[in-house]
């Protein structure tokens, strides 16, 4: 690996990079994309990386802000087993003929014909191949930029995360080290984040191999070619500690027990959870059918913008609470505000702030100063406020509740759109669910629920005059289980909900269906057909 750095870090200064310039990387999860990663860490020149299934418009828009002048991409990548085309994507951005980039380095993944451009296309194999491995990395100070991050999501001019270099990586090794109960002799480790999220960055590419870490990543998706991917995989390479979202839990549970059963999960000896907060049914289900109910797992919270973990239980000293990320980690100071910016006693609800810095905090969003300002520290000045919020139980544990515009206000209660969430999936009938609140002229906002169904309930409801007793039980479930101001007013079942490439669910769109908008931008969900279906779902009253 250092020597394949070494190589693409003099290629790169052989097409003119140097320390300060940005590259953008737009690759599919391959070693590749983490090679790229590090030439540029090791000659000053910050990257910015771009999923790869992002649009040309995307792709466009970030190197424009961010001034790249060389892109790195390859012909194309594997997605269910079919070969996509990917550069294709970089020459629509740059046919527009605004942008700086003067190079675009190819590298051949799946041997599909590309169109070429002679005068900026160059092949991976014929610039980095013939390098030299001797390269002497270029020192940089600590506050130099190590990388730019474009938050997903944004509206209008993308917002670039800038994280350094000293304090960044401080974070990310000793958190990875301390969190992960890190063993580099025996461990193989697999976090199953794309290079192109902020986890990819953080405990793919720069927190496992500063330790020295042996760790798997894997171009593909969990069910492809069958949904027992993720555990033969395990089985294969002793993978002993696994870091996934609660997304890609919830989707092995409504698949079943029996694809991880089939296969030896003795390896795993601790399991993580990351990117939004996970719900006590999905923790207690990854516990027993993947950990065994032998695995400890970290549920842990952080941000593109905080660059590594901040708040998680840590195995063998934490006595941790299904769906709780517990307490901020030692040296990080997090509390939960009042909307006046006072600590909320013990069993009472909030905002999550970051009261001191810590080193891995974001240093500014590239080209706009104001922007950083008003984003993130006007709420409460002088204070970080994270946009989520939270919780302290009556030990003063931390459970978080979703991002602040996922709490709904129903006949002036607060309710948490996570909560309710939590209660649906906790039925035996329900495999995912989401919530939004929607405008109501009496309450305020009310409860509608999108609800997938487990196979065998599915089977159930398809019978005469079942479907409407499944969704009656359901939201009379939520009823009990949280209070009759919670209970859905609509509960929908649907048989896929909409969601970004990286996984979360698009609950923007679900609020537009709710209160009959016309659906919004849908350029950013994984397969954009999943809204036509929930809409004429929603107008047949199914």
């Amino acid at each position: 690996l250092r020597d394949e750095v070494a190589r693409a870090a003099n290629a790169l200064t052989e097409l003119g990079v140097e320390t300060g310039d940005r590259v953008a990387i737009y690759l599919p999860l391959i070693p590749q994309a983490i090679v790229a990663m590090l030439a540029c860490a090791r000659i000053g020149a910050p990257h910015l990386v771009v999923f790869g299934g992002f649009s040309s418009e995307a792709l466009h828009s970030r190197i424009l802000d961010a001034d790249a002048r060389v892109v790195i991409t390859s012909d194309g990548q594997f997605r269910r087993g079919k070969a996509m085309p990917l550069k294709a994507a970089v020459d629509q951005a740059i046919a527009r003929g605004d942008t700086p980039v003067e190079h675009v380095v190819v590298f051949r993944r799946t041997g599909a014909e590309v169109d070429w451009n002679e005068a900026t296309d160059i092949w991976w194999h014929d610039l980095v191949d013939r390098q030299s491995t001797d390269h002497t990395p270029v020192p940089v100070p600590a506050e130099h930029p190590l990388y730019i991050l474009y938050t997903s999501g944004t509206t209008g001019k993308p917002k670039g995360i800038l994280h350094t270099t000293g304090g960044y990586l401080t974070q990310v090794a000793t958190t990875f080290q301390h969190v992960f109960d890190h063993k580099p002799e025996t461990d193989v480790y697999w976090c199953t984040a794309d290079v192109g999220w902020v986890t990819g960055h953080s405990y793919v590419a720069y927190g496992p191999l500063i330790n020295g870490a042996t760790q798997v990543i894997y171009e593909g998706t969990p069910d492809t070619p069958h949904k027992g991917r993720w555990w033969e995989i395990v089985e294969k390479y002793g993978v002993t500690i696994f870091y996934t979202a609660p997304t890609a839990i919830r989707a092995c549970m409504k698949w079943g027990e029996e694809f991880p059963n089939a296969h030896n999960l003795d390896s795993l000896r601790l399991l993580g959870s990351v990117g939004e907060p996970i719900n006590p049914e999905a923790w207690m289900w990854y516990r027993r059918v993947i950990g065994k109910d032998r695995c400890p797992i970290v549920d842990t919270w952080w941000q593109t913008e905080t660059g590594a973990i901040l708040i998680s239980p840590l195995p063998g000293l934490t006595h941790t609470k299904p769906g709780s990320a517990m307490r901020a980690l030692p040296g990080v100071s997090a509390d939960v505000v009042d909307d006046l910016g006072t600590p909320v006693p013990n069993g009472s609800g909030g905002y999550l702030v970051v009261t001191k810095p810590w080193p891995s905090m974001l240093r500014g969003i590239w080209g706009d100063d104001q922007r950083f300002k008003d984003t993130y520290w006007a709420r409460f000045p002088g204070t970080y406020f994270a946009g989520d919020g939270a919780k302290k139980d009556e030990d003063g544990d931390i459970w978080l509740l979703g991002r602040v515009d996922d709490v709904m206000n129903v006949s002036g209660h607060r309710l948490s759109t996570t909560e309710i969430e939590s209660a649906l999936v906790a039925h035996p009938d329900v495999a995912e669910a989401a919530v939004v609140g929607a405008s109501d002229d009496t309450t305020g906002q009310a409860v509608v629920a999108f609800v997938i169904l487990r196979s065998e309930a599915v089977e159930r409801a398809d019978e005469a005059g079942e479907g409407a007793d499944v969704v009656a039980e359901l939201r009379n479930h939520v009823a009990r289980e949280i209070g009759p101001i919670a209970k859905p007013r609509d509960l929908l079942i649907v048989s896929e909900l909409p969601k970004t490439r990286s996984g979360k669910i698009m609950r923007r769109l679900l609020k537009d269906v709710a209160e009959n908008r016309t659906v919004g931008d849908v350029t950013t969900l994984a397969d954009s057909s999943v809204m036509d279906m929930i809409q004429k779902g929603l107008s047949s009253g199914s």
